[in-house]
């Protein structure tokens, strides 16, 4: 009995029932159950509109910021319910989130990064200083910035914001890391470095990346999902999916560009 259940799987990190989200009532989401496991890349693919950013928004409470959006049903994030969290923030401070497009923060390359860690309190300027360097490592763009600390996040390229963003959502330390299209403002070189990244960091947490390009989900997803007019149509191990082995045709088009 012991050793079984020393064998047993760890609970899922983010377990979704019944899920419905609306905006001013009208249906964005609904129907959707599916689970997330630690230390996975989870994908998600579907055309625009199909519901993939309002349910990372769900998962990060921003039901709570955004006028006219409600959501419905069950979010447990490491077996806590979200929706009956006191402290939001406490939630948030353990997900990291990468836009669609580069959002740097009015500061400088430093103050992007060092931000989340001052609020959290108690470290000293070398500690900010070995997590900056360090988050600026992780993603791919110490060796870029690190003359160019002082600079403002805004005067750097595109794809060098956009692995500022992902820096930045590192120095929370998260448990969880969402990206929403990241590729999307990003060129085909910058792109595949920001990948190489995501492949090592899931070795520390779990990644949801929602993303239009469907061999950028085959690439890096150990899962996907394929939403479709605000419902999960399926949901599969990326293999299974990728060689033929979708139970619904519409899956099967979106993933061979047949889509539409």
């Amino acid at each position: 009995m012991v050793a079984e259940l020393k064998q047993s799987p760890p609970p899922p990190v983010l377990t979704v029932g019944d899920l419905e989200i609306s905006y001013n009532g009208q249906a964005a989401l609904s129907g959707v159950n599916l689970e997330i496991h630690e230390n996975e890349i989870f994908g998600i693919i579907g055309p625009a509109n199909a519901g993939k950013t309002s349910f990372l928004k769900a998962i990060n409470r921003m039901d709570m910021f955004t006028a006219g959006m409600r959501v419905d049903g069950d979010i447990h994030f490491y077996g806590h319910n979200v929706k009956h969290l006191k402290n939001v923030y406490a939630l948030r401070s353990t997900i990291g989130v990468v836009f669609p497009l580069p959002v740097g923060l009015p500061m400088t390359v430093f103050d992007n990064v060092a931000l989340a860690p001052r609020l959290k309190g108690g470290k000293s300027r070398a500690e900010l200083n070995d997590i900056v360097e360090r988050c600026l490592r992780r993603a791919a763009l110490w060796d870029e910035v690190k003359d160019r600390l002082s600079s403002l996040g805004s005067m750097l390229s595109g794809g060098q914001q956009q692995r500022l963003t992902i820096a930045r959502a590192l120095s929370q330390e998260p448990k969880l890391l969402m990206l929403d299209e990241f590729s999307i403002a990003v060129d085909p070189v910058t792109t595949m470095r920001i990948e190489d990244v995501l492949k090592e960091l899931k070795q520390e947490m779990t990644i949801i990346l929602v993303t239009n390009l469907v061999q950028q989900a085959n690439r890096l997803a150990d899962r996907t999902a394929f939403f479709l007019d605000g419902s999960c149509v399926e949901m599969a191990d990326t293999e299974t999916l990728f060689s033929g082995g979708a139970q619904d045709q519409r899956t099967s088009d979106y993933i061979q560009g047949r889509f539409g």
